[in-house]
């Protein structure tokens, strides 16, 4: 008998609502108790930025929130700094994948211009327990100096088919235990850095100029932070001519730390993989079970030597991998 038609039966029977093999599904309206933002035809009740379905939140309350975003353009920096635990939605009709997002939250604004690399920031996350899910993040200031799309700065920060563009300082993965799955990543310039342990898993990496995909800020032996990139693909951005001009990272600080694993690396990554920055920099940047074209390590500096794939309870000895969304 045909799965389909055992299926059928089943849920004749109510035994099976689904197909077992549906591995994606829509969320096009608001799950139960979100807050609703609504930038055109805002209906009573509802916001109309997410701003102010922040704002709406309040300073004191540590219960569990959600917030749920309608397809649009949404022009605005928005910090987040919420003391409960804070679930995003965006609209899309794939959860699974950043590709069918319809929400996409941008500004314009340099770290010069803004004060800081924080300050700059489209998104601005200072929450612990936060997750963002089908969402587009842009900053879209361009070529000429830093310009962060997300500041994220928590513990047990999950993003879920999330998109990131930027070009110089695009993704600041600054502190905290963080999960980055089926995401996009888009920059030129060391546009992943910063000092937490992050995992990015099945995500595409892909630059839009030459120079190095992450810059990490470790400077100590006890410092436990990792970035690790895993079953991912590092590529070039749409219409981006950059083959091998693409250096997997440079060291911001001396103990800079990196793993690609499990990945391919196409052919805009550079021979040499790695590139300098700090000044007496001994990094610890790893490679494991990669293929594609710029996969080859014969070449490679500052090459640390690898036996093994990292794992999540590697990176996250205190926070355990509990939550994290496992569906993803």
């Amino acid at each position: 008998m045909k799965v389909s038609n055992c299926l059928n039966i089943l849920a004749a029977l109510g035994l099976a609502s689904a197909s077992p093999l549906e591995k994606r599904a829509s969320r096009t309206s608001p799950p139960s108790g979100c807050k609703v933002v609504r930038g055109s035809g805002t209906l009573s009740g509802e916001y109309s930025t997410l701003g102010a379905a922040i704002t709406a939140l309040g300073t004191s309350s540590t219960a569990s929130a959600c917030i749920f975003i309608y397809s649009g353009t949404y022009t605005e920096q928005v910090v987040v700094q919420y003391k409960g635990a804070l679930t995003i939605y965006g609209y899309t009709t794939d959860t699974g994948s950043y590709k069918s997002n319809a929400v996409t939250i941008t500004h314009k604004l340099s770290s010069p211009d803004a004060g800081s690399l924080d300050a700059s920031a489209t998104l601005n996350v200072k929450s612990a327990s936060f997750a963002l899910y089908n969402v587009n993040v842009a900053n879209t200031y361009g070529q000429g100096a830093q310009a962060v799309a997300l500041a994220a700065n928590g513990n047990k920060q999950g993003y879920y088919g999330v998109s990131f563009k930027g070009y110089q300082d695009t993704l600041y993965a600054k502190s905290g235990d963080q999960y980055y799955s089926n995401c996009y990543m888009e920059g030129a310039v060391d546009y992943i850095f910063g000092d937490a342990s992050a995992w990015f898993g099945e995500c595409t990496i892909a630059s839009n100029g030459g120079g190095a995909i992450t810059a990490t800020s470790r400077e100590t032996s006890s410092d436990t932070a990792w970035y690790v990139f895993d079953h991912s693909t590092i590529t070039a951005a749409s219409g981006a001519s950059v083959k091998g001009t693409v250096y997997l990272g440079r060291p911001w600080r001396v103990l800079s730390r990196v793993m690609y694993q499990n990945s391919v690396l196409t052919n805009v990554v550079n021979a040499k993989g790695w590139t300098e920055m700090a000044d007496g920099a001994t990094p610890l940047y790893y490679e494991y079970n990669n293929s594609g074209d710029g996969a080859s390590t014969s070449g490679r500096k500052y090459l640390s030597a690898s036996s093994a794939a990292v794992t999540k309870a590697q990176i996250w000895p205190n926070s355990g991998t509990d939550w994290i969304d496992k569906s993803y």
